[in-house]
């Protein structure tokens, strides 16, 4: 699998799957651009890595729920890089995945669910609403976007979180209809839990090993168990699938 000029965006790169997903395309030869909000010198460690991993990178900060930052962002890497071949919609609002304190229905607010769906949905619309414009210029794209197990499973009730996520699946696959024609593809990679990261910091080690017990592989899921699927998706491998979501949780959901 060869990424050589290719020019691959990933959102929430500073760390966690972002982190991995920009390494694993460097290491296929990409350039990968790597997406930040705050955290620059981990970006920088990223770049630094993607550079030693035989690829190349740069990293640009940019608010992605914030549409003028997002189309700035754009505009950026396409005078740096000339073209993007692949966005990878990682980045989301921060989550604690701890059911211990999880907020339950009955005290989880409106606000709460727009905070995620900001954070899901209408981050990957605004890069989507970007990018659109050069993609259809040119005839291609892969467009891959990181939701969730549960969407499918909702083993743990995280009701914000995966309402936002569902919400996000549902933009996939309507996307996937209209882009499909124009030869843009639209999948998703829906992991579970996946430790560690700043989300699963928190999670109970009890509530890591139930889940381990009712995973047929019998572990959780790295950042680096995530990197294969996307780059599968992204790449010609894949050239006759959209619209799809491939599960990452070791079985835990099959289907």
């Amino acid at each position: 699998m060869h990424f050589k000029d290719k020019v691959i965006l990933v959102t929430g790169a500073s760390r966690g799957i972002g982190a991995a997903i920009a390494q694993a395309f460097a290491r296929e030869g990409g350039l990968v651009v790597v997406n930040y909000l705050r955290q620059q010198a981990a970006a920088e460690a990223v770049v630094a890595s993607c550079q030693a991993l035989g690829g190349d990178a740069f990293a640009v900060a940019a608010d992605v729920t914030q549409p003028e930052a997002v189309q700035a962002m754009v505009a950026q890497v396409l005078r740096e890089a000339g073209k993007i071949d692949v966005v990878v919609n990682n980045a989301f609002a921060p989550y604690r995945f701890d059911p211990e304190q999880r907020k339950m229905f009955w005290d989880t607010t409106w606000a709460d669910y727009h905070t995620q769906v900001d954070g899901a949905v209408r981050a990957t619309y605004n890069l989507c609403q970007a990018v659109l414009p050069h993609l259809r210029q040119r005839g291609q794209g892969s467009l891959i976007n990181l939701v969730s197990d549960l969407t499918e499973r909702p083993s743990i009730p995280y009701h914000d979180y995966a309402t936002a996520k569902s919400a996000l699946v549902g933009f996939s696959r309507t996307l996937a209809a209209e882009l499909g024609p124009l030869g843009i593809r639209v999948n998703c990679v829906a992991p579970g839990l996946v430790y560690p990261t700043d989300a699963s910091r928190h999670t109970p080690e009890a509530v890591k090993d139930a889940i381990r017990a009712q995973t047929p592989l019998r572990r959780i899921a790295t950042p680096e168990d995530v990197t294969g699927p996307v780059l599968f998706l992204a790449s010609d491998w894949s050239r006759f699938m959209t619209g799809q979501m491939l599960m990452v949780d070791g079985g835990l959901v099959m289907g």
